[in-house]
């Protein structure tokens, strides 16, 4: 249930994406608009149809058949993403006979930390927990003043918020933020206008937006402040 050949796209800027859920679905569409040619894979037929025409090419099939994958050309696609969530043992064994094929970078989404323990286990390097981390970030949105927050790493954050007092209307090489709150203003955004690099010289004005990159608890600390 596809147009053309799914095997062409293995060639191309492509990325094969198993499991058409909320989250796959998310993803193909989103790899799509950036340009990204996209193979769907999904064992529900209603699902596969309503992709028609939206990705590169929507299969519907068993990933956990090795025959039908390699039908399909996966072991030809060097990016495949495993988006299984509602069949832990579907996700397993089709993750098994990617990394069997030996594709260089396979995601795969993790509904537990046991479903994840067992996928790192097998060898995956990139493991990803949609659920958790957005509750996380969500969590921490909900706590403090950000407008926005990306963790990065286990104790890093990039952090969007508005300016506090501390570093209004004066340069930041005299407001020394670094040595005060142990954070980095790395870029600003005037009301109305593109984002910018900061440097020594750059004044913070009250309607700016600001980045702020540093330690989590720092990097929250400081956008609580006013």
């Amino acid at each position: 249930m596809f147009g053309g050949d799914p095997t062409r796209v293995a060639e191309a800027n492509s990325v094969a994406v198993i499991g058409l859920g909320r989250f796959g679905q998310s993803l193909a569409l989103e790899l799509m608009a950036k340009g990204t040619e996209v193979l769907g894979i999904d064992g529900d037929e209603e699902i596969v149809q309503s992709l028609n025409g939206q990705l590169t090419h929507v299969v519907m099939g068993d990933s956990t058949k090795e025959q039908t994958l390699r039908q399909l050309g996966l072991p030809e696609f060097d990016r495949v993403v495993v988006a299984i969530g509602s069949d832990i043992q579907a996700s397993i064994l089709t993750t098994s006979l990617l990394l069997r094929f030996d594709i260089e970078h396979v995601w795969a989404k993790a509904v537990s930390d046991a479903h994840g323990t067992i996928l790192e286990q097998l060898g995956v390097k990139h493991v990803i927990y949609p659920e958790k981390d957005m509750g996380k970030r969500v969590a921490h949105l909900v706590r403090g003043a950000m407008q926005d927050y990306i963790e990065i790493g286990e104790n890093f954050a990039l952090v969007k918020t508005r300016p506090g007092q501390a570093v209004i209307g004066k340069p930041l090489g005299e407001a020394q933020i670094r040595s005060r709150y142990g954070v980095t203003i790395t870029a600003y955004r005037p009301a109305g206008q593109d984002w910018n690099y900061t440097t020594a010289d750059t004044v913070i004005q009250a309607d700016d937006t600001i980045l702020v990159a540093g330690p989590t608890q720092k990097a929250e600390a400081f956008s609580q402040l006013t």
